[in-house]
């Protein structure tokens, strides 16, 4: 699962600076930015936050849009509200069999630039939130799908989107073990060329995802410990949040990550 991000101005402008186009980055700074939450030290998808997304339509501009899928298909205001927050991921498993997601598989995936994301780890009865982030400290390139809604109450326009995950990896295998769950799970990131590959339109587009399921994405990740992001002791959106802070009581389990 991915419920929790770390998104910087400069993480959500990666995929903008590649051109190079100063001109354009300033429109973006100056018309994008204010209608977004940036920045986001810590940032819980239930909270529904306004970032960058770049999209299959125009991969190198960025639209502002909100966490949370609403399907084109949604009816009303209730229908959406009630769906909004089981639409924060997408299992990559199964983007092409649920209703929610199947139009958006095939016709309107997108890339979500962060600097991390955080998970929970279950140990003895209580929860120890990671960060999880590059090994560089270089963005991440989360896949994921978007979706553009019509309110029918006053006509105007939501754009959505969820973080598409998979199964984990060696290191989230340790870190992502809810006992709840059947399995550990983490978003789908990127490398540089299967971000193309993502974004580019083509009739086999299912199949195309399968092989980048199967490819080393050679995203080298690094994680550590950080304060409550839950209850009272929760600090808030500030810088400090992704702090490391130790738990002596987990260094009995001895996570090697």
């Amino acid at each position: 699962m991915c419920y929790d991000i770390k998104a910087s101005l400069e993480a959500q402008l990666k995929r903008a600076t590649r051109n190079q186009d100063l001109k354009a980055i300033e429109e973006i700074i100056e018309k994008l930015v204010p209608l977004t939450d940036l920045p986001l030290h810590h940032a819980s998808g239930f909270s529904h936050p306004e970032v960058l997304i770049y999209t299959n339509e125009d991969p190198f501009h960025p639209i502002v849009a909100t966490w949370g899928l609403i399907p084109h298909w949604v009816k009303s205001v209730e229908q959406q509200k009630k769906i909004w927050n089981n639409t924060l991921n997408a299992r990559v498993e199964t983007i092409f069999e649920k209703p929610a997601f199947r139009d958006a598989a095939t016709e309107k995936r997108c890339i979500l630039y962060v600097d991390g994301f955080y998970e929970h780890h279950h140990y003895k009865n209580q929860v120890y939130p990671f960060f999880i982030q590059r090994k560089n400290k270089g963005p991440l390139a989360l896949a994921a799908l978007w979706s553009e809604w019509i309110n029918p109450d006053d006509g105007g326009i939501i754009t959505s989107f969820s973080i598409v995950t998979t199964k984990g990896n060696t290191m989230m295998s340790k870190i992502h073990n809810n006992p709840k769950l059947n399995e550990p799970r983490m978003p789908l990131m990127l490398s540089e060329t299967m971000e193309e590959q993502w974004l580019t339109s083509s009739r086999d587009v299912e199949n195309k995802i399968k092989e980048l399921l199967s490819d080393d994405n050679g995203v080298v990740l690094n994680a550590y410990t950080v304060g409550k992001l839950r209850g009272k002791n929760y600090i808030g959106n500030v810088v400090s949040v992704s702090d490391e802070v130790v738990y002596k009581e987990l260094e009995a389990e001895e996570l090697n990550l």
